[in-house]
């Protein structure tokens, strides 16, 4: 089957490689056009987020996943032999497997974590308003959406609160003692930094601004767990007064500079600010790190405490990884009806040509006045000889191969009774 899987994640790329891969939602309409064009490529659907960006594709069978590699290299501006020690590549049931954990929070970062089924999502409606979604993978995302479902109803994973924004608010508990008496910052407004002020508000946060582009959106993030709003022209002014730091921004450039930092903390008389960036490409200016008084963390910095925090999910992911073996079984399944059907048409083109061809000859025949009976006779030997070459063929091969289950599967398709003498 032609479904194959290219890209990188979290595990197999740093943040310094993921973030140049990235694509933007501003971005993928036309990179998915772009993909459409390249030849081979039958179907095909783009999953990109801050921890993996990874191509879905059904390609043509004289088409390999090279094409998919160019493409993206091409598309990012990178160099592919740069890019290629990051990639992985997985093909048929491997690529099935993939999407189908992928979309049940099971390859996640954050093990379980619910927002990468909205991501499959915008990629899986992506690609069809690209025109790229066929039969074979508008099925398998049907599919991975089906089971993610069953993942969360069937299974304990989504018991725990574990995530990357409730890693980076566990991380600001620790570092600070008491957060009602802290304030918070949070830059952007998305669906990352939603969780996390949802995370602050439950832990007594003593109080939380919302600072984005867009003032309204972010007023109405901030009446939803009951801070404040900012516009980003307000931000400088505002980082003073901020104890924890938290940005998660769809920015291509930083939103937080280093001077702009290092003044802050002089008004501050240098108290401690803890910083958490959850963007990728990163909006905190990575040698704020170098600040005495700051202490800044990355999304691939929780991982330590995503890893603490998801033990407890364990057990549940033992019982979502059968499912995920159960749903592969079916969509490989019904992948192999595809093929039978598609095998049946040709038999039965195949057998149509030769009643035609026969007829003909029949006609043929009597029209140079051959007696019927005789004609009849000899057609029936034809036909029946042209159409058992096939088969015939099919179980030499099955006999040659000594594989007595092989013989049994191919005597009982041509409906061959094991049972009767073959004289009979």
């Amino acid at each position: 089957m032609p479904v194959v899987t290219l890209g990188l994640n979290h595990e197999s790329a740093p943040l310094a490689v993921r973030e140049q891969v990235v694509l933007s939602a501003e971005t993928l309409d036309s990179a998915l056009s772009a993909l459409a064009e390249r030849p081979g490529v039958r179907e095909a659907a783009v999953l990109s987020t801050c921890n993996r960006t990874e191509i879905y594709a059904v390609l043509a069978p004289e088409a390999t996943p090279a094409i998919l590699h160019r493409w993206l290299a091409q598309q990012q501006d990178l160099d592919p032999d740069w890019l290629d020690p990051y990639l992985y590549t997985l093909e048929g049931r491997d690529a099935v497997v993939h999407l189908l954990r992928v979309a049940a929070g099971l390859d996640s970062l954050v093990l379980g974590e619910p927002q990468i089924l909205g991501q499959a999502k915008l990629a899986y409606h992506s690609a069809a308003g690209a025109g790229l979604l066929g039969q074979i993978l508008d099925r398998l995302f049907q599919h991975a959406f089906s089971l993610a479902k069953r993942v969360r109803t069937e299974t304990a994973i989504g018991a725990h609160p574990v995530s990357v924004a409730f890693a980076a608010v566990t991380l600001a508990r620790q570092i600070f003692d008491r957060l009602d008496r802290r304030r918070a910052l949070l830059i952007g407004a998305g669906e990352m930094i939603e969780l996390t002020a949802r995370h602050f508000r439950e832990q007594g946060m003593g109080e939380l601004v919302i600072a984005n582009r867009s003032r309204e959106r972010a007023e109405s993030l901030a009446s939803t767990c009951g801070g404040s709003a900012l516009g980003l022209d307000e931000l400088e002014a505002f980082l003073p007064r901020a104890d924890i730091i938290i940005s998660c921004t769809a920015s291509p450039e930083p939103v937080l500079h280093y001077d702009q930092v290092r003044a802050s903390l002089r008004q501050r008389r240098h108290e401690p600010v803890f910083m958490v960036d959850l963007a990728v490409p990163r909006d905190i200016e990575t040698r704020i790190d170098q600040l005495e008084d700051v202490y800044l963390y990355t999304v691939d910095d929780l991982r330590d405490v995503i890893d603490r925090n998801q033990r407890n999910r364990a057990a549940a992911a033992t019982e979502a990884e059968a499912l995920v073996q159960e749903q592969a079984d079916r969509f490989m399944d019904w992948v192999r009806t595809l093929d039978a059907v598609s095998a049946i048409r040709r038999f039965r083109r195949h057998g149509e040509r030769q009643r035609e061809y026969a007829l003909e000859q029949a006609r043929r025949e009597i029209s140079a006045g051959q007696p019927p009976e005789q004609v009849l006779e000899a057609l029936a030997h034809r036909l029946t000889r042209k159409l058992l070459h096939l088969p015939t063929l099919g179980l030499r091969e099955a006999a040659r191969s000594g594989d007595p289950e092989i013989i049994r599967q191919s005597r009982r398709m041509l409906g061959i009774d094991e049972s009767r003498d073959d004289d009979e």
